[in-house]
């Protein structure tokens, strides 16, 4: 047997007022939507009918109707009295029994008389019950509950089977064993329950809820305009087309209901069977039988049509079996009651145990002091949840039923903090914003006082007669100036064109004395005034380190150029050391190192051409 109710996890929003409603906790979260718990689920339909994005639904058999309407044989549709209250769109009764008899089945009949046959039984077990109070078993949910949640009273659960039961083996004794039947219902769990009985004469072969009901009589093009007037195939029921209304089934046979002599409570909904049946289970003083309907009546069941005027169909109920009863035969009536009496209408029950085990008083306060609840003042509950209490909320939770964000209060102070923390996240981020603003008009400032200084060396490296170049630690040039890129030849020079400074150059692909330049790296020591050869020029080089071990530079003079011939170098040397010392100055500052070298470097210069001259007069 499939499952009763199935959700759709692309339409569920995780709302969770699934699992507020669900008297049995049957639904969880999980893989990112609600989900039924079979085992758990009493068939109620509460859930369907709080869904609001039509998420959760009720087991289909439309189609295994179809099945047994195109199969040979009899095959009986069997109304519940509630579907008075439901099709109040079409005029007359007849014409609604002719529409179902226009689908195909051969015989229509209502459960009234089984209502009957056993509210009569009823009034026998209420009469002479003996002191021990029953629950009253026409409302599958409530059996299955009780079985379930609180199986301490399965014996006080009356040994009577539904009406629906009882007229589908009247059904089968006067129409035969073999005729098929398909229960129409407002009640979700009718169609589990009818199963139980697969194996007896109260045997239901499908159930469908009115809804379904509708979409046949949609799908094979049914209205009331199409068919003629038809009535329901006997036997045919009195007062109990009055069972979808509380009180209902107990006034068809006048059980008393006085408050002062009658030992009857009368309770519909959810929360008034969730605490009767609580205070019967606690209170002895109660001494009252329980007759029960988990749905406000069986009108307003979950297989009714949305949005239905409660009290619009109750007094549709009432007015039809006011109708009926004009032209029922009270002596016909009592005949087939007293014909079908004979049958069996016992039925056992079976305890299913599945409560789960209470936490202990420990880890109970400790949900309470996360939920922020530890004071007692606080554990009052608003009822949000599904839980009369905070604390009961919170044995759910320790069970695995809930989880905190069922909570209302618990989730209004979580969404405080969070706005609190996004507000302080905001206002940090602000003053972020406008901290990285500062710093961009800042970085924008040293960005064009870099590029100012660099164009200044540029330039002032470009005044310079000497070749001057600028390498990092792996020889990668930094800067050069226009002289240097001279020296190397036209390539040099075309490159120069295309990358200023030959930035990014390998000196060691460049010129031979790059030895010169690696020594210095690794030494940190200048090395001065080193005549090399390159091609035909004979040049002058000298070395000298900006940060040590990672940045030097070198000045290379062409000693083969007429204007610096050693005579003209040494009386225009301390000239050279005046013009240039500013100019050095500034480079030095810009590129991390003083003055000094290039004076030190100049002055070698000098000493160095007047021990020249020394020679060539010896010589």
């Amino acid at each position: 047997m499939k499952q009763l109710i199935l959700t759709d996890k692309n339409k569920c929003n995780l709302s969770l007022t699934c699992i507020r409603t669900c008297p049995a906790k049957a639904i969880k979260i999980a893989d990112g939507y609600a989900q039924i718990m079979a085992s758990r689920c009493i068939g109620c339909g509460h859930c369907v009918t709080m869904c609001s994005k039509d998420a959760i639904s009720i087991r289909d058999e439309k189609t295994l109707v179809k099945e047994l309407i195109n199969s040979s044989g009899n095959i009986a549709a069997m109304c519940d009295p509630a579907i008075s209250g439901e099709f109040t769109d079409i005029t007359d009764y007849r014409k609604f029994v002719a529409m179902i008899r226009a689908l195909g089945f051969n015989l229509v009949t209502e459960v009234a008389f089984g209502v009957d046959l056993v509210a009569l039984k009823y009034k026998e077990l209420f009469s002479n019950f003996e002191g021990k109070y029953y629950i009253s078993t026409k409302c599958p949910p409530v059996v299955d509950f009780i079985e379930k949640e609180h199986p301490e009273l399965v014996k006080n659960l009356a040994p009577i089977i539904t009406p629906f039961t009882a007229m589908a083996k009247v059904i089968h004794k006067k129409y035969g064993t073999d005729t098929k039947i398909v229960y129409i219902t407002a009640c979700a769990g009718a169609k589990n329950d009818a199963r139980k009985f697969n194996n007896t004469d109260g045997k239901i072969d499908a159930v469908i809820t009115f809804i379904e009901l509708r979409e046949l009589f949609n799908e094979f093009e049914i209205t009331e305009n199409s068919v003629a007037f038809s009535e329901f195939d006997p036997p045919v029921g009195r007062k109990g087309g009055l069972f979808p209304i509380s009180h209902g089934m107990l006034q068809s046979v006048d059980i008393n209901q006085d408050l002062l002599n009658g030992s009857i409570i009368i309770t519909e909904g959810r929360t008034n069977f969730l605490q009767s049946i609580k205070e019967f289970t606690t209170d002895v003083e109660l001494q009252q039988h329980l007759d029960l309907f988990y749905c406000r009546g069986c009108h307003m069941g979950p297989g009714a049509s949305p949005n239905g005027k409660r009290y619009k169909r109750r007094a549709q109920v009432i007015k039809y079996v006011k109708k009926r009863l004009a032209g029922i035969s009270i002596d016909v009536w009592e005949k087939d009651i007293e014909q079908f009496s004979s049958l069996d209408f016992k039925r056992t029950f079976k305890a299913s145990d599945l409560r789960l085990p209470i936490p202990t008083e420990a880890q109970i306060q400790q949900v309470l002091h996360e939920m922020g609840k530890a004071n007692e003042r606080d554990q009052l509950g608003c009822g949000a949840c599904g839980y009369p209490t905070c604390r009961e909320f919170a044995i759910a939770y320790t069970q695995g039923l809930t989880n905190y964000e069922m909570c209302y209060t618990y989730t209004n102070k979580q969404l405080h903090t969070y706005i609190n923390k996004v507000n302080a996240a905001n206002e940090k981020l602000k003053k972020t914003q406008e901290a990285l603003l500062i710093s961009e008009e800042k970085s924008r400032a040293e960005e064009k006082t870099a590029r100012e200084a660099a164009e200044t060396i540029t330039a002032m490296l470009d005044k310079l007669k000497a070749g001057v170049v600028i390498v990092n630690d792996k020889l990668k040039i930094i800067e050069s100036n226009r002289v240097f890129a001279q020296m190397l030849g036209d390539d040099a020079q075309q490159i120069s064109e295309l990358i200023p400074g030959l930035k990014g150059a390998d000196l060691q692909s460049l010129v031979p004395f790059h030895r010169y330049f690696q020594t210095v790296l690794q030494s940190g020591q200048d090395l001065l005034n080193r005549d090399t050869q390159l091609g035909n020029t004979l040049l002058n080089v000298s070395v000298f380190t900006i940060h040590k071990n990672s940045v030097v530079g070198g000045i290379i003079r062409d000693l083969t150029k007429p204007e610096v011939r050693r005579e003209e170098i040494i009386n225009r040397a301390q000239s050279v050391i005046r013009e240039n010392l500013e100019t050095v100055q500034q480079i030095a500052f810009l590129l991390g190192e003083s003055a000094s070298k290039t004076e030190k470097t100049l002055k070698s210069i000098i000493e160095s051409q007047k021990s020249g001259d020394a020679d060539d007069h010896i010589q």
